[in-house]
């Protein structure tokens, strides 16, 4: 984490010398500052700054290091358990194409919104559902 927590802090300054530069030369190249282009430059260094700061502070609080930020630790030394996941699922498939489609009908034409959305449904539906019939019930 004190890895991770440096490397944002680099970046951070990477992105304010970046957004000084993008000033400077709109500056010398057509007299005026662009605002969109600079405002996000600048709220990426800030992100940046305020992710490296949480992750500094949660770091200086855990009190240790994590076994992924020493060298000779193992991979059975972190926490075993990550989650519980369905390899064998697809309901995510459907559920993100579901969500494609639901963007592509804000730029298109809002009918497929409501197409995108039935879909979306029956996913979610599905994946809340899939341990309770068929093969995996439990």
């Amino acid at each position: 984490m004190k890895t991770n927590a440096n490397l944002l802090w680099v970046l951070t300054v990477f992105f304010v010398i970046v957004t000084i530069v993008y000033i400077a030369w709109n500056l010398l190249d057509h007299g005026a500052v662009e605002w969109a282009g600079t405002f996000m430059l600048g709220l990426t260094a800030a992100l940046m700054a305020f992710v490296a700061f949480y992750l500094g502070k949660v770091h200086a609080a855990q009190g240790g290091e994590l076994p992924e930020d020493r060298l000779d630790g193992n991979v059975d030394d972190g926490d075993p358990e990550m989650g519980f996941f369905s390899p064998w699922s697809w309901w995510p498939i459907f559920l993100a194409a579901s969500t494609a489609l639901i963007f592509l009908g804000l730029a298109v034409g809002y009918w497929i919104c409501f197409i995108g959305l039935g879909i979306g449904l029956v996913a979610l539906t599905g994946w809340v559902y899939e341990y309770y019939r068929g093969m995996f019930a439990r």
